[in-house]
This record gives structure tokens, C-alpha cells and sequence, in this order.
């Protein structure tokens, strides 16, 4: 299973570097929220006991590693204005889902775009998640996915209630 992303990134499943437990601590603390804070960075520091300097330098050195690709915000995309949620599911020839995942995950309404091998019964094979201030504008979407995609076929799995979504906090059981 591979993870397509926009800039074509590899997925890479395990990291070979050797993590600390402070270097554990301050990925713990990156995946949480950071709060609104005018120097974030310093915040984490004085509860690492480091200096700010020394927490952007770990950081640094965590994305020059291909541990970390990018840290940024989190938008609540129902305050946002996108009311109109959806997975779609796509069956595509394998031998294209190179090139469709890419062209998907270029879209820039997609946040989400993943090989997953079809099932007995179950013939998708390219998720894609997307967003939309409507239903009119989410169909339109689907709409040019499908012409951009070709597939064999696809259903839309809409959002119907959000349940859980959180930002996955790493390394939770080695504090």
C-alpha cells in the first residue's frame, strides 16, 4: 500500500533514525495543538527545559531526515465554510493508478489520496477525499475527477457525522 501525494513524495513506513526520548517528547508535543501563541516554539522549549534555538534546530534536523514533511495548521473545515464532505472511490486500472493518483491528489479540494489494494467484492482501489461549500460544488467536483480519471467505476461515500478527528499524538506511550 503507498501513500500519492502532490509532490510525489515516497512514503517511507519506518524510520531508520534512532529517536531519543527527548527527541520523542518534542514530536509528541508537535503533534498536539500548539495554541494560539505569538512564539510557539519557545513555549515547547521551556517545557523541554531547551532553549527556543535549540527546538528549531531539532526540527530542522527531523524534516532534513524525512521524519517530519511539514508542520502547519489544522482548519476546522465546517467553521471554514466547507459543509459538503465526501470519500470517493474509484476503481482504476492498476496500471494507471500512478498517474490518476497524481493527477487526483494535484486537485486542490483532494486532502487525501491513497492506493488501497481492491477486495473480494469491492473493486476500489484510489480513495480520495474531498471538500465543498455545497453539494452542487462537491458534485461538479466528482464530476471533472471522473473525467480527469476515467475509471471503471466509483461510488461517493459522503460524510454523513463526524465522529472522532484528532491529530494523531505520537509517541503518547513513551512519556
Amino acid at each position: 500500500m503507498s501513500e500519492i501525494s502532490p509532490k510525489n513524495e515516497a512514503f517511507v513506513p519506518e524510520s531508520k533514525l534512532t529517536l531519543s526520548p527527548l527527541d520523542k517528547k518534542l514530536i509528541f508535543l508537535l503533534s498536539g495543538d500548539l495554541g494560539p501563541s505569538e512564539r510557539p516554539y519557545l513555549e515547547l522549549a521551556q517545557k523541554l527545559g531547551l532553549t527556543e534555538e535549540r527546538v528549531l534546530e531539532m526540527i530542522q534536523s527531523y524534516r532534513a531526515d524525512g521524519l517530519i514533511r511539514r508542520l502547519g495548521a489544522v482548519v476546522v473545515h465546517q467553521r471554514s465554510g466547507f459543509k459538503a464532505n465526501a470519500m470517493v472511490v474509484w476503481e482504476v486500472p492498476e496500471s494507471d493508478i500512478d498517474s490518476i493518483g497524481l493527477t487526483m491528489a494535484d486537485l486542490p479540494y483532494v486532502s487525501h489520496c491513497y492506493f488501497r489494494p481492491p477486495l473480494e467484492g469491492w473493486p476500489f482501489n484510489l480513495y480520495t477525499m474531498i471538500h465543498a461549500k455545497n453539494n452542487t460544488e462537491l458534485n461538479q467536483m466528482i464530476t471533472k475527477m471522473e473525467s480527469l480519471s476515467k475509471p471503471i467505476s466509483w461510488q461517493v461515500l459522503e460524510s454523513v457525522k463526524e465522529l472522532k478527528k484528532t491529530s494523531l499524538n505520537y509517541f503518547y506511550d513513551s512519556l
